[in-house]
């Protein structure tokens, strides 16, 4: 096999690992807090709010030493030690115990700010400036299949049920850490830098991750990384595409929970309002996939580069936004148990609302191809700290809109999403153009990237 085989290989195995491993904690984490209010007139008395709150506080401070841990051990033991992590939170739920439930969310917000930073970095070494377009694509639609299969699992297995038996949580809980484990072991198979790196090459990403066994060595290698995360986190361009990033963390609150919530509150959909959640992710997925797909099989053939994608994202985004706005109640976000008979300003839709599903999926893959793109197109040495950079900002922002959701109407959140888009655009527009240029200045086709 050549070495962009190898390289192409090493990006496939590592979108299909993500796939496998998020299909189980996607689905653990939409059937959770189902699950919880069942075991709530038991011993265990844990809530899934909390555990998500304690989720992302620990992923943003984690973030601070990810690049250091991922210095020490590698990428691919990075991936593998997390998603052990990973398949520890859904096997909680076999048997919860409060304790061991709290204790999961700590260690899992620490191994998820490990395990996208060493994907950011495995993505960036079997990439080069003429393929981190493609592989970002191919690596996003392949991670997003998992809220297809996710979702379509909560539509179908438990439509109707009023009361989760122990039989069937332990059923589904079994099957979901086996499927986690799966992915994980699928990071084994990522044949390691020595195979895909070409011979000679000699750069920092070579002095923060190099294969030294030597304690000392690895010792230089934490610090080295979390000097340079320090540094990049200053760095103009890294400034600008925070904007962007704190938009994705704002949107991917929206469409994970608070948009479900609002599709579940509305009284107006019927007997149908807790099933079209699981339908609502099916549609985000599907737009997530033919965005990823798309942009990434076809990023050789935009010749202007990431811009236009990023465009196409945010008026896709601001549709969906405008329609929603219409089709939603605006209490919709924080209506009691009950939910809202309370109409916007036209009957709502279910149509309309698997529409902005789709809409808001397709939008946030265009963002989210292209900031990992330009990210690793700009990093490639150092690729750990700039990526925990920017899963430190999103997770932030995300926790914030998690706060505030539970606190604003529709109609503020929206406009939030709109503020800071409109910025988080233009931001990337001006970092974009700055590589346009560093290409130029260096001879290279724009049009490659």
């Amino acid at each position: 096999m050549s070495s962009e085989g190898k390289k192409l290989f090493n990006i496939i195995i590592l979108g299909v690992s993500f796939m496998f491993i998020f299909t189980a904690f996607q689905s653990c984490g939409n059937i959770a807090q189902t699950v919880i209010t069942n075991l709530n007139n038991t011993d265990f008395h844990g809530s899934g709010y909390t555990s998500m709150s304690i989720i992302y506080g620990v992923l943003s401070a984690s973030n601070l030493i990810s690049p250091s841990l991922v210095a020490i051990v590698g990428p691919q033991f990075s991936m593998v030690v997390s998603g052990v992590f990973y398949s520890l939170y859904i096997a909680v739920f076999i048997q919860p115990a409060t304790w061991a439930f709290y204790t999961a969310s700590v260690l899992i917000g620490t191994a998820a700010a490990v395990l996208w930073t060493a994907q950011g970095n495995c993505l960036t070494e079997n990439s080069d400036e003429n393929t981190i377009g493609r592989n970002s694509g191919i690596f996003w639609a392949l991670l997003q299949f998992s809220l297809i299969f996710g979702n379509l699992y909560i539509y179908f297995a438990w439509q109707g049920k009023t009361h989760i038996s122990e039989s069937d949580r332990r059923t589904v809980f079994i099957a979901l850490t086996v499927i986690s484990l799966v992915g994980t072991v699928l990071f084994f198979l990522i044949r390691k830098r020595e195979d895909t790196k070409a011979p000679g090459d000699d750069d920092s990403t070579n002095e923060i991750l190099g294969e030294s066994s030597s304690a000392r060595n690895k010792m230089m290698r934490a610090v080295a990384a979390f000097k340079k995360s320090i540094t990049l986190s200053f760095t103009r361009e890294m400034l600008l595409l925070s904007v962007t990033t704190a938009y994705t963390g704002l949107v991917l609150t929206f469409f994970s929970g608070v948009y479900g919530t609002c599709i579940g509150a509305v009284n107006r959909f019927g007997s149908e309002e807790k099933s079209l959640i699981g339908l609502s992710g099916i549609f985000i997925g599907v737009g997530e996939i033919l965005g990823g797909g798309i942009f990434g099989l076809l990023s050789k053939k935009i010749r202007s580069g990431r811009n236009p994608v990023v465009l196409l994202g945010i008026l896709v985004h601001f549709i969906a936004f405008y329609l929603i706005f219409f089709n939603m109640p605006n209490d919709a976000p924080i209506a009691p148990m009950e939910g809202t008979d309370q109409v916007a300003y036209m009957i709502p839709s279910k149509e309309v609302a698997m529409l902005c599903s789709f809409l808001l999926g397709l939008g946030d893959s265009c963002f989210n191809t292209q900031l990992l793109s330009i990210l690793g197109f700009l990093y490639s040495e150092d690729s750990a700290p700039a990526f925990a950079i920017f899963k430190f900002v999103q997770s932030i922002c995300a926790a914030v809109a998690y706060f505030y959701s539970n606190y604003f109407l529709l109609q503020w959140q929206l406009l939030i999403m709109v503020v800071v888009g409109f910025f988080g655009t233009i931001t990337f527009f001006t970092v974009e153009w700055g590589a346009a240029a560093a290409l130029a200045a260096r001879g290279s086709d724009y049009s490659s990237i």
